[in-house]
């Protein structure tokens, strides 16, 4: 039911659109959607004082109260505070902005609710991106969306309700990320991480608890992917604490209201800023760092970053933030940290500038711990080759061996140009590098052949420490059948004799129909 949900609101949604950029209407949705999301979960906690205030055996229990006592009540903020939901005051509920939403000054308005939101909760000061009075919409569009946003169904409250009010609308959010970053092409997935690339990095790192930090967190999808991770293995959110930075305002506003529709309590810096230049966590040591950087941009080298200290391995070339990003990872673990990282293929094996350099001290260093090469067409935004890196600070098992995964042929198509991993095939690769470490109930590891191979540092400074896993895993087992090759090949020449004599069939029977046309030849 939420599939059909979710593609009806889609549909509906990009009708609306007109003739807008995707890259500006996706602002304008996911706003409203996040605006839905507080003023439903204000109403559910409101109305559940409400009935906790009439119960004689609840600790709420308002004695002999009237009605403008009960209305005084409900506006105190604590009862909202004390279960993390946001402050919502009357002009900026839902259900005002809906009676609203067919005047010509609807976008004022909403512009009015989200500064008070604003002025209500400091945690969203600056979040919200008040841009609706001016959206170049045509006239009733805008109210439309609001009613198509209405329609988000959710239950009666309660603590079940309440849970499935925030899954519903996550998912919903989720998909229209996603479904916005195809429709944007190469300037969508600047901000948005495939789900099952992101699977894979939770699933092989494991983050149940401690700090978790991402210093180029796009539209906040590892979070998101961490907590369902923590909570399918029977843990709590509030396990982890939830770090980040982004450069991009309008992308750090989406992380941050992705974050709260799901109750996430995170620090994603006072501001947007750049991650090299104003690193708003350098005090930080994570235990889980997950990050899908941008792939080998030039731009980012400044002067101030000469002599920094978190290039322990040598310094990064300035054409190339690759090394940069990994060097900064590894910089920001504590002791007993891991990393995942997603990055362009050419980082195993460049050399250009100071980069296989880099490279060789890191590995020499027993710092990387996992290579897994990627299908190709997993991304939105670009066909380059991707692999994921797992660093570690300190190695605890495994110390001096790497262990190579090549998992290029286990994607499957999902439309003509998107590829994607299954939870099956994400379970085996986290079952595989979890046996490999050794921990509990994981099973033996075995190398496999062409899939999967624990290799030595000494054989990787024998490759010149390229780190592609092709170079290690070898061929593919095929299995022997035991036909004598003689045999098979009279087969296979009798086979191949029949189709040949069938296609001599067929190509006569095309030039006999088309004769009787008058098309000879």
């Amino acid at each position: 039911m939420i599939e059909d949900i979710k593609k009806t609101l889609w549909a509906t949604a990009d009708k609306l659109r007109a003739n807008m950029d995707a890259a500006e209407y996706k602002h304008i949705v996911l706003g409203l959607i996040f605006v839905k999301y507080i003023s439903d979960t204000f109403q559910t906690r409101r109305d559940e004082l409400t009935c906790r205030f009439a119960d004689a055996a609840d600790d709420y229990f308002l004695h002999d109260v009237d009605a403008d006592m009960l209305a005084e009540e409900l506006e105190d903020r604590d009862y909202y505070k004390e279960v993390n939901v946001f402050w919502v005051p009357e002009a900026a509920r839902w259900e005002t902005l809906r009676a609203q939403a067919k005047q010509a000054d609807i976008g004022k308005r909403i512009d009015d609710a989200l500064a008070l939101i604003e002025l209500e909760n400091p945690k969203l000061k600056g979040i919200l991106d008040k841009r609706y009075a001016r959206v170049q919409l045509p006239d009733g569009k805008l109210g439309e969306l609001v009613d198509l946003v209405s329609s988000i169904g959710f239950g009666e409250s309660g603590d079940t309700a309440k849970n499935h009010a925030r899954d519903l609308l996550g998912q919903v959010y989720e998909y229209f990320l996603g479904q916005f970053a195809s429709a944007e092409g190469k300037r969508g997935g600047q901000f948005y991480t495939p789900a099952s690339i992101v699977k894979t990095l939770v699933a092989v790192l494991a983050p149940h608890h401690g700090k978790v930090y991402d210093p180029c967190c796009g539209s906040g999808g590892m979070f998101v992917q961490s907590e369902r991770f923590i909570e399918a293995h029977g843990g709590k959110i509030g396990d982890v604490s939830i770090y980040g930075q982004e450069a991009n305002p309008t992308t750090w506003r989406l992380a941050a209201m992705n974050l709260a529709i799901r109750g996430i309590d995170f620090n994603l810096g006072k501001e947007p800023a750049d991650t090299f230049v104003r690193d708003q966590h350098s005090d930080l040591r994570a235990d889980f760092v997950l990050a899908n950087p941008p792939f080998n941009i030039s731009d980012w080298w400044h002067g101030s970053l000469e002599g920094d200290p978190r290039w322990v391995y040598g310094i990064p070339p300035q054409g190339n933030a690759n090394y940069g990003w990994l060097q900064h990872m590894l910089y920001h673990l504590k002791s007993t940290g891991r990393a995942g990282i997603v990055l362009a293929n050419g980082s195993m094996s460049s050399s250009q500038n100071s980069e296989g350099d880099i490279r060789r001290a890191m590995v020499d260093a027993d710092k990387v711990e996992v290579m897994i090469a990627l299908p190709g067409q997993l991304f939105f935004n670009t066909q380059i080759p991707a692999c994921l890196w797992f660093l570690v600070k300190e190695k605890r098992t495994r110390q001096g061996e790497v262990l190579f995964i090549d998992a290029r042929k286990l994607g499957s198509m999902i439309s003509r140009v998107q590829c994607e991993f299954t939870d099956e095939v994400i379970g085996k690769i986290a079952a595989i590098v979890a046996a490999w470490r050794g921990e509990a109930n994981a099973g033996e590891y075995q190398d496999v052949a062409g899939f999967c191979r624990s290799v030595t540092l000494a054989e990787i400074a024998e490759h010149g420490h390229v780190l592609t896993p092709g170079r290690y895993v070898g061929a593919e087992a095929v299995e022997d059948d035991d036909e004598a090759f003689a045999d098979k090949m009279q087969k296979l020449t009798e086979t191949l004799g029949e189709q040949m004599a069938k296609g001599a069939e067929l190509d006569q029977l095309v030039r006999q129909k088309l004769g009787g046309l008058g098309y000879e030849f």
